[in-house]
């Protein structure tokens, strides 16, 4: 019998509907259920072939776990040592040399010291910062957030000089980066499981959250969709992730791709909506089930970006 679990916390809605919507397909071998871990031992297989994993971001024992599982041939989704050594500035620096267009952004280091650290440190560091370099090529407004946070926690948007060091001067440890604002005229939030199976939602980050997913939005036109098609197409065959989301502004009919590091994507029900919340549950069980069908004991299971696949091998990021 092949086993899929999925790995969450304190979500209500999505978790349910996945282990239903698996099951309710009755596929000969395969079953579904909520992860059940009572001990983890080094080496030792998880009894899961295919995890889909929605907590371990906040959880660093549940990271832990699920790279030993895949160490055991569990198919992770998605990949834990992948997920661990990401982040978002990476992420823009990457686009940079796919044809994806990213806000001008740059990486800042910690206004404050690090545990256990000094000035000698730092002896690399040339301060003061070329800030009026900096500045002019970014550009104001511009948006001052982590450079691996999510969730919109800690982000600032700055109107000027002033407004930045301010701001600086609040964020303590975390090491910050400085976007450029894109003053869109549209902008869309793209699930893409599996870097394969996309569904676009037009999306309006000024709202408050539970506002944000547009209810009966406009047609895209077809020139657009292709454009975003390719963006959230090229993102995450380069990144190797098969639960993502990816958020697009719209400026002068260029889609740029504003954060799409989202490896444990918004999929709650009261906040998405019904038909979104129905698309992601559906093809997230599909997904599922294909994994446990081609899944292999005791073999590397796990999904690996053309970055490092490519890339590692060749010193190119083109695949031909």
């Amino acid at each position: 019998m092949k086993k899929i679990g999925i790995l969450f916390g304190q979500e209500t809605t999505f978790p349910p509907a996945f282990i239903e919507k698996v099951n309710s397909k009755n596929i000969k071998g395969i079953t579904a259920e909520f992860v059940k871990i009572d001990k983890v031992v080094q080496g030792e297989a998880s009894g899961y072939d295919v995890i889909i994993d929605r907590i371990s971001q906040d959880v660093p024992f549940y990271r832990a776990y699920l790279k030993n599982a895949a160490l055991s041939g569990t198919a992770v989704i998605n990949n834990p040592f992948w997920w661990s050594a990401d982040e978002k500035f990476f992420n823009n620096a990457l686009m940079t040399k796919m044809e994806v267009e990213v806000p001008k952004t740059v990486l800042l280091p910690s206004n404050k010291h690090p545990d256990d650290t000094n000035a000698n440190s730092f002896r690399n560091l040339q301060y003061p910062m070329n800030w009026e370099s900096i500045f002019k090529y970014v550009g104001f407004p511009a948006f001052f957030k982590p450079f691996a946070g999510g969730g919109w926690k800690n982000v600032y948007r700055l109107e000027s000089p002033d407004d930045f060091f301010k701001a600086y001067n609040e964020t303590g440890q975390l090491v910050m980066m400085l976007q450029e604002e894109i003053k869109f005229t549209e902008y869309f939030r793209c699930y893409c499981l599996d870097r394969k199976d996309v569904h676009v939602m037009r999306y309006d980050p000024k709202q408050p959250h539970h506002l944000r997913y547009v209810r009966n939005p406009k047609p895209i036109e077809k020139p657009m969709m292709e454009k975003i098609l390719h963006a959230v197409m090229t993102i995450n065959n380069a990144l190797g992730y098969d639960f993502n989301t990816v958020e697009l502004a719209v400026r002068d009919g260029i889609p740029y791709a504003i954060d799409f590091c989202n490896p444990a994507p918004d999929a709650d029900k009261n906040s998405v909506g019904e038909e979104n919340f129905n698309w992601i549950v559906e093809t997230a069980a599909n997904m599922a089930i294909r994994r446990a069908k081609v899944h292999k004991k005791g073999q590397n299971n796990l999904t690996w970006g053309s970055f490092i696949s490519v890339y590692a091998s060749n010193g190119s990021l083109s695949e031909s």
